[in-house]
């Protein structure tokens, strides 16, 4: 496109646009949600125990939580320990089928672990997974 100046010269009109701003808003965004995304993950901060053998979780399941607080969670929800059983039970699906992680604080008391264990054996399921961490084996003496 162009246009003439008070001047009589003819000049063109910058048609291109600026995509400087737009990737910097990008990036910042990209950045934000790196940020923030691990958060979301999970509401509920547990410290688990850490083994050597670690069983990479592959599947989405249905997750139990003991905080540290002895606080039981189905999902991220709070749930009391009494109701955990029917709530667990679902209509119409085999109990034996169902698998449960379990997470628990490295520091709650194996009474309160066992409580959990209880409840969840009451619904009718039996497959039960332990969630851990894997062993820093780093800075070991000797190779393997």
């Amino acid at each position: 496109m162009a246009f003439s100046t008070s001047s009589g010269q003819t000049r063109t009109s910058l048609a291109e646009i600026n995509i400087t701003p737009l990737v910097d808003v990008v990036l910042v965004l990209l950045v934000i949600f790196m940020i923030t995304a691990p958060v979301l993950q999970s509401g509920i901060e547990v410290n688990v125990p850490k083994t050597r053998t670690v069983k990479e979780i592959t599947e989405q399941r249905l997750v139990v939580t003991i905080d540290r607080d002895q606080q039981v969670f189905l999902g991220d929800k709070p749930v009391n320990l009494h109701d955990l059983p029917a709530k667990l039970a679902m209509p119409g699906a085999d109990p034996a089928k169902k698998v449960i992680y379990l997470r628990a604080d490295e520091r709650v008391p194996f009474g309160a672990f066992a409580s959990v264990m209880d409840a969840v054996k009451q619904a009718g399921i039996t497959n039960i997974s332990i969630v851990t961490q894997p062993l820093n084996t780093k800075g070991r003496a000797g190779g393997e």
